[in-house]
């Protein structure tokens, strides 16, 4: 297949890329160079697809339909839309840039693809439109009606605007709802960076509320196969498909834990800011992945303790 993917400079995008790339597909890469975080680390997480013949980079913002839609030759089968301005924090801090870049730049996405004829969708929705609800683990019947930030707004809002699509033009779409994922090339500023970060560079780090949030965190490959599970049952799908799919680990971790496992494998003790718990920020995330085990044969193969040692390796091989 021949498979578009926005935000492919990112830690998720980059990733999928090389796999995809390994499994066989070409793909069309989309990114901007958000400044969110240094172009530098994108432009190395780039570097193995930007070797492959079967990957071609387009630099571009998603609101510039346009100039993208000029841009790519051929066609291509798939989308897998992971593109946005990412954090919760800056979210509520600079609201316009969040609605315009995620909800307008996926409706100039879902535009190309009408323009190429492409009806395949897989769009990186996220655990936060669940909001702080009273039932877990999370299911995706759940109405997740009660966001606590703009970023979960646009998500949410994202996946009403593919059901439009789906409903008008017969898409076929799979909204997975992503779950804490890390792993290799994680963003500096999430917080299992943060805290491997502090630990080796013996620098105090912000730590908000009591230690007892909790988050369901997914390792990168165990992502990455959901993805590309649902990329296999998209395209077997002889009709119009509106799937919203949880990619989690099905387990989470109170944060004073997931700080003492940090200490124990970097053998340092981190040194805590103690602060009052950020506005907009979720008490807990648990995922139930009944469902992608069910359609996609999804099955998580990293607890957190094998993936936190797998995150130590990497960090401590670039050398920060």
């Amino acid at each position: 297949m021949r498979i578009l993917i926005t935000g492919v400079a990112g830690f998720i995008g980059s990733h999928l890329s090389e796999k995809l790339l390994s499994e066989g597909h070409s793909v069309i890469g989309i990114d901007n160079f958000d400044i969110f975080y240094s172009k530098q680390i994108k432009l190395i997480n780039l570097s193995k697809s930007l070797s492959c013949n079967a990957f071609y980079f387009l630099e571009a913002d998603i609101q510039d339909e346009k100039f993208i839609k000029s841009k790519i030759t051929g066609t291509f089968d798939l989308v897998i839309h992971l593109a946005a301005k990412a954090g919760v924090m800056g979210s509520i801090k600079n609201p316009e840039e969040y609605i315009s870049t995620n909800i307008a730049g996926s409706l100039s996405i879902l535009n190309i693809m009408q323009a190429f004829c492409c009806d395949k969708l897989i769009f990186a929705s996220s655990s936060s439109v669940y909001g702080n609800g009273d039932k877990i683990p999370f299911k995706e019947e759940q109405k997740a009606n009660s966001p606590v930030s703009v970023y979960a707004v646009t998500k949410k809002s994202m996946e009403l605007l593919n059901y439009s699509y789906f409903n008008l033009y017969n898409y076929k779409i799979i909204n997975f709802r992503f779950f804490s994922v890390y792993g290799p090339r994680l963003r500096p500023d999430l917080a299992i960076y943060k805290f491997f970060d502090s630990a080796y560079k013996s620098k105090p780090v912000d730590v908000y509320g009591d230690g007892l949030t909790a988050r369901d965190y997914t390792y990168i490959e165990d992502i990455l196969d959901g993805i590309v599970a649902g990329v296999k049952f998209l395209k077997e799908s002889q009709n119009p498909i509106y799937e919203i799919i949880n990619l989690g680990n099905n387990q989470y971790i109170f944060l004073k834990d997931l700080i003492q496992q940090i200490e124990e494998l970097s053998g340092i003790k981190i040194i805590r800011k103690n602060q009052k718990l950020r506005e907009g920020e979720m008490i807990i995330t648990h995922a139930n992945i009944e469902k992608a085990q069910r359609l996609l044969g999804y099955n998580p193969k990293f607890n957190i303790t094998e993936g936190l040692k797998k995150f130590n390796e990497w960090y401590e091989k670039i050398g920060n």
